[in-house]
C-alpha cells in the first residue's frame, strides 16, 4: 500500500465526516433533512449541481475517451453541457414553484393521486440504483487499483461512507460535499492542465503536434467519426445526454433546496459555467495524456483509458499528484453517489411514507426517522448489486440512466407543465411505455447481447448501444396517446389554467388556494 496515497483518501474520508457531524446537527426536521431547509444561496447550490453531475464517469472516463478516441470525446462533454439549456429555460422554476420535496410533489400538484405518486417514486428509484452502481463499482476498482485493498472491501467503505453521509446529515450534508469536491476538483484539475500546458511552453500548436505523434489516428485525431461511426448512434447518444438531465431526479431536486427563483436561475448559470470549465479542461488532459504518455502506453495500463487523468498526473508529479488526482476522483464518487442516495430516500420516505401508508398524518419526528432508515436500506441495496457486479462491466449503465430519465421523467414533466390536453391517464402511460422500451431495448441491445463478452452470449436483436433515438420518441408517444384515448372535463382545463399559472410565477390563484 502506498503510504501517500492511503493519507490522501484518509483526509478525504475525515473532512467529509465532519461536514456530516456539523449538517446532523442542523437536520431534525423533515425540511431540513430533504432540502436543507432552502437554506442555500444560488451560488451554493450552483456549485453542488455540478458537484452532482459532474461524476466519475465524467472525469475518469472523459479524459480517457477524447484520449483515445480525440474529437468523439469532446462531443459527450457537448452534449452534458447543452442539456442544462433545456433545464433552465423550461424546467428548472416551474419545478421549483410547484414541489416541495421530490419530483412526486410536482407531478401531483396537477394530477393528485397515490397512483402517480408510486410511478413517480418507482421511476426515480430506478433512475437513482442504476446511477448509483457504477458509480460504486467504479470506486471499488480505483481503489482496489491505488491502495491494494480487496473490491468488496472497497466498495463497502464507499457504500458505508455514502449512506452515513444521508442517514446522518441529510441534504446538508450533501450538498456541503458536493460543493467540497467541485472546489477541489476544479483546482486540482486546472493546477493539472496548467502544467500539461507549461511542458509545451504554453504554446498550443506544440501540444497538437504532439498530439498527433501520439496517437496512431494522426490528423484523424482532431476528426469525428473514430468512437461513432455510425450516426444514428451519434444522435441517439446526443438526444439521451442532452434530454436526459431534464428528467435526472437527483438534479431536479435541488432547485427546493433554494428560496426562491432567483435563485434558481443563480443555481443553474452558475452550475454551467462550473461544467463548462470543467469539460474544457478535461479536454485539455486528454490531450496532455496522448502528448505526454502516448496511445500505445495508456492502453497497455488500461484498455478502457480511465485511468489516464491519474497516469497522467503520475507522469507529471509522481506520486503526490497522482494521489491528489486519485483522492479527487474518490470524491466525485462518493459526492455523486450521496446526491444519488439522497433522491431516492426523498421519493420513498416522502412520497410513499408519508403520503400513501401515513397519508399525511405522521410527526416531523417520524418523517425524519423513516427517511433515515429508507437513506439505510437505498445504501445497502446499492452497495449488495455493485459486489455483486464486480467482473461485469456496468459502464454502460451511466449512458442508460440519462435514456431512462429522458425517456419516463421528461415527457411526464413537459406535458405536466406546459399540455393543456395531457392528463393522468397520460402520465402513467408516458412513464410505463418510456420506462418499458429503454430497459428492453438494453436487453436486447448488443450491451446485454453479445457473442463478444456480453452477458448473453447471443446476436443483439437491437443494433444500437444508445437506445434513445428509438426509447426517447416512445416515452412521449406514449404520454400523447395515454392522454387522446381519455377524456377530459372543461373542470380539468380551468384548473389546468391555475395550475399553469403558479409554475410560471408561484403564485397561487384565489379559486386553486379555496
Amino acid at each position: 500500500m502506498n503510504l501517500t496515497y492511503f493519507l490522501f483518501f484518509l483526509c478525504i474520508i475525515v473532512c467529509t465526516l465532519i461536514i456530516t457531524y456539523w449538517a446532523a446537527k442542523q437536520s431534525n426536521t423533515a425540511n431540513q433533512f430533504y432540502i436543507a431547509a432552502g437554506s442555500l444561496t444560488g451560488i451554493q447550490n450552483g456549485m453542488a449541481i455540478a458537484g452532482d453531475y459532474i461524476s466519475a464517469a465524467s472525469f475518469l472516463g472523459m479524459v480517457g475517451t477524447i484520449a483515445i478516441s480525440g474529437f468523439d470525446g469532446l462531443l459527450y462533454a457537448t452534449g452534458f453541457l447543452v442539456s442544462y439549456l433545456i433545464v433552465l429555460f423550461f424546467i428548472a422554476e416551474p419545478v421549483h414553484h410547484l414541489g416541495n420535496y421530490s419530483l412526486g410533489d410536482v407531478v401531483c400538484s396537477r394530477f393528485p393521486s397515490y397512483r402517480m405518486r408510486w410511478m413517480m417514486a418507482i421511476g426515480t428509484f430506478i433512475i437513482s440504483i442504476l446511477y448509483i452502481i457504477p458509480q460504486l463499482v467504479a470506486a471499488g476498482l480505483l481503489i482496489r487499483l491505488l491502495l491494494d485493498i480487496e473490491y468488496s472491501t472497497s466498495v463497502l467503505v464507499i457504500g458505508s461512507l455514502m449512506t452515513v453521509y444521508v442517514v446522518f446529515g441529510g441534504m446538508f450534508a450533501t450538498s456541503w460535499v458536493q460543493i467540497v469536491k467541485t472546489v477541489v476538483l476544479l483546482s486540482g484539475t486546472f493546477l493539472l492542465s496548467l502544467i500539461v500546458f507549461a511542458q509545451f511552453d504554453w504554446d498550443i500548436g506544440q501540444l497538437t503536434e504532439a498530439v498527433k505523434q501520439g496517437t496512431p489516428l494522426r490528423e484523424n485525431f482532431f476528426l469525428p467519426g473514430n468512437l461513432l461511426k455510425n450516426p444514428l448512434e451519434a444522435i441517439s447518444l446526443q438526444l439521451a445526454l442532452i434530454l436526459g438531465t431534464a428528467g435526472l431526479p437527483h438534479i431536479l431536486i435541488r432547485f427546493f433546496t433554494v428560496r426562491n427563483t432567483k435563485e434558481v436561475r443563480k443555481s443553474l448559470l452558475t452550475a454551467s459555467g462550473i461544467i463548462g470549465a470543467f469539460y474544457l479542461i478535461t479536454l485539455i488532459l486528454g490531450l496532455g495524456t496522448v502528448a505526454l504518455i502516448g496511445y500505445h502506453e495508456l492502453v497497455a495500463v488500461d484498455p478502457t483509458g480511465n485511468l489516464a487523468a491519474p497516469l497522467l498526473a503520475e507522469t507529471l508529479g509522481g506520486d503526490f499528484l497522482m494521489a491528489f488526482i486519485a483522492a479527487i476522483s474518490f470524491t466525485t464518487i462518493v459526492a455523486v453517489v450521496a446526491g444519488l442516495v439522497i433522491s431516492a430516500t426523498t421519493a420513498f420516505s416522502h412520497d410513499l411514507y408519508y403520503h400513501i401508508i401515513k397519508k399525511e398524518q405522521t410527526s416531523e419526528k417520524n418523517q425524519v426517522r423513516a427517511a433515515k432508515w429508507t437513506a439505510f436500506f437505498v445504501g445497502l441495496v446499492s452497495t449488495l448489486f455493485a459486489l455483486g457486479l464486480k467482473n461485469i462491466n456496468v459502464t454502460f449503465l451511466v449512458s442508460l440512466t440519462f435514456t431512462v430519465a429522458a425517456s419516463s421523467n421528461l415527457p411526464v414533466l413537459l406535458f405536466t407543465i406546459y399540455w393543456k390536453r395531457f392528463n393522468q391517464t397520460g402520465a402513467i402511460a408516458g412513464m410505463v411505455a418510456g420506462m418499458t422500451a429503454s430497459l428492453m431495448l438494453l436487453m436486447f441491445g448488443p450491451h446485454i447481447m453479445n457473442p463478444d463478452g456480453g452477458w448473453i452470449s447471443n446476436e443483439p436483436l437491437f443494433p444500437l448501444q444508445n437506445p434513445g433515438i428509438i426509447a426517447i420518441p416512445i416515452g412521449f408517444l406514449g404520454a400523447v396517446l395515454g392522454s387522446l384515448i381519455s377524456k377530459n372535463t372543461e373542470q380539468s382545463y380551468r384548473e389546468f389554467r391555475q395550475f399553469y399559472i403558479k409554475a410560471q410565477t408561484g403564485i397561487s390563484t384565489k379559486d386553486e388556494a379555496s
